[in-house]
């Protein structure tokens, strides 16, 4: 497709994200959606390609816990000569179709959300949410941890599953999403609305499934629980869209940000599949009691593509009860967080009203041209993870994405133009 300017092509990109149709259609091993599980031993982790020796420790633990669930080890210690020795190959959740939170630790047999964009076609993947305390995603692996995997893989998915069968064409997310913004929630830190919202959209059939009684409290009781559950089903969504958009191969619309706990990584729609990395920047924010600044690790995680669609920390004046978890302060703070991210956004999503921002659409279109003009990074919502693995999360607040990562995604997509 030709583009008479840069403008021109970033309007198309915005126009596919705008038009993007998420459904949530199914929940499936992994392994059934995504081929390179084929006859190997590998594991899909978060941001950019990443060396096992260079992840922090958190995202170590969860690749500990992931080769404990699939059976590849029966202890800590043979699990992680085994992954230090190169026998588990790692790849990034973003390289086929998936996001994963924090970790972002994905193995074959794990269930995966899946969410298909139905304006083009195209699917993505997301692991479920775990719930709080000791997770697979901040590094933990005790038995608790695999039980509750193990849980997930034979009750809490297939019951999901099926009652998605029993919808008539899975469940509309932009729907949900756009109930929720008016609700409180920004899709990032917090999902509470939108968690209550799929409660009550897929309880209805999961009531009307033939399966054990105790099983079936189970599932609904955990999904009562998880304030954080519909995050999953936002990521797969957010992945979905930006997947979709991405078919427009030019432009410097973002389409991607991640991190890996040791680089952040940026695409942006001229430039394909292209990484453009720096180094990560550690989290700032409230900690829980007990912990401080110096137990935090590195942000990690491909929960950013929430901020690329357009909510997260970009939706911040959404969710004003959010800004003191995070440390923003309040409303005033909040306001200022979703103007300020407005200067390097192209446009406004009017699919997602904000009541409390005189229902402006929620933000369109990072353009990484604004991103190296202005010197503004986008601002990321995030958990903080202690450094070490399986402590768990210790703190929430907000991270910069370098603005190093959108000058080298510039400069490439000026060289590809024959501009420089």
């Amino acid at each position: 497709m030709k583009f008479n300017s840069i403008d021109e092509a970033n309007r198309a990109v915005i126009d596919k994200i705008a038009g993007g149709a998420p459904f949530l259609v199914d929940v499936v091993p992994a392994k059934s959606k995504i081929k390179e599980f084929e006859d190997r031993k590998l594991l899909l982790h978060a941001g950019p390609p990443i060396k096992w020796e260079n992840m922090t420790g958190p995202m170590q633990g969860s690749c500990i816990g992931a080769a404990l669930f699939e059976g590849w080890a029966d202890n800590e210690k043979d699990a992680e000569e085994m992954l230090a020795n190169g026998e588990v190959e790692f790849m990034p959740c973003h390289h086929v179709r998936a996001v994963g939170p924090m970790g972002g630790i994905t193995s074959a047999n794990m269930p995966v959300l899946v969410v298909e964009n139905r304006s083009e076609g195209n699917e993505a993947y997301c692991t479920m949410n775990e719930g709080i305390g000791a997770v697979l995603r901040f590094g933990a692996y005790s038995d608790e941890v695999i039980n509750r995997l193990q849980w997930m893989r034979d009750v809490l998915g297939p019951t999901i599953a099926k009652a998605l069968k029993l919808t008539a064409d899975g469940l509309n997310v932009n729907v949900m999403i756009a109930k929720a913004i008016t609700m409180g929630d920004e899709f990032h830190q917090r999902n509470i609305a939108a968690s209550l919202i799929f409660l009550k959209e897929i309880t209805p059939y999961i009531v009307q499934l033939d399966m054990d009684e105790k099983e079936r409290q189970e599932v609904v009781q955990f999904l009562a629980d998880t304030d954080q559950f519909f995050l999953n089903i936002m990521m797969a969504s957010a992945k979905a869209v930006m997947d979709g958009a991405r078919t427009i191969e030019a432009g410097t619309v973002v389409t991607a940000i991640c991190r890996n706990g040791e680089n952040v990584g940026v695409r942006i729609s001229g430039m394909g599949d292209e990484w453009f990395t720096a180094p990560v920047n550690t989290p700032q924010g409230l900690y829980f009691t007990g912990y401080s600044q110096e137990d935090a690790n590195p942000d990690l995680g491909d929960s950013a593509i929430t901020e690329v669609f357009g909510v997260g920390a970009m939706a911040m004046i959404a969710a004003p009860g959010v800004t003191r978890f995070v440390g923003a302060g309040g409303f005033d703070d909040a306001l200022k967080t979703s103007n300020e991210m407005a200067e390097i956004c192209i446009d406004h999503n009017s699919n997602f009203t904000i009541p409390t921002w005189d229902f402006k659409g929620t933000l369109l279109g990072i353009d990484a041209r604004k991103v190296v003009e202005t010197g503004i990074e986008p601002v990321i919502n995030t958990g903080i993870a202690h450094k070490k693995a399986g402590v768990g999360q210790i703190g929430a607040g907000t991270v910069r994405a370098p603005r190093a990562c959108f000058e080298k995604a510039i400069e490439a997509y000026a060289i590809k133009l024959g501009l420089i």
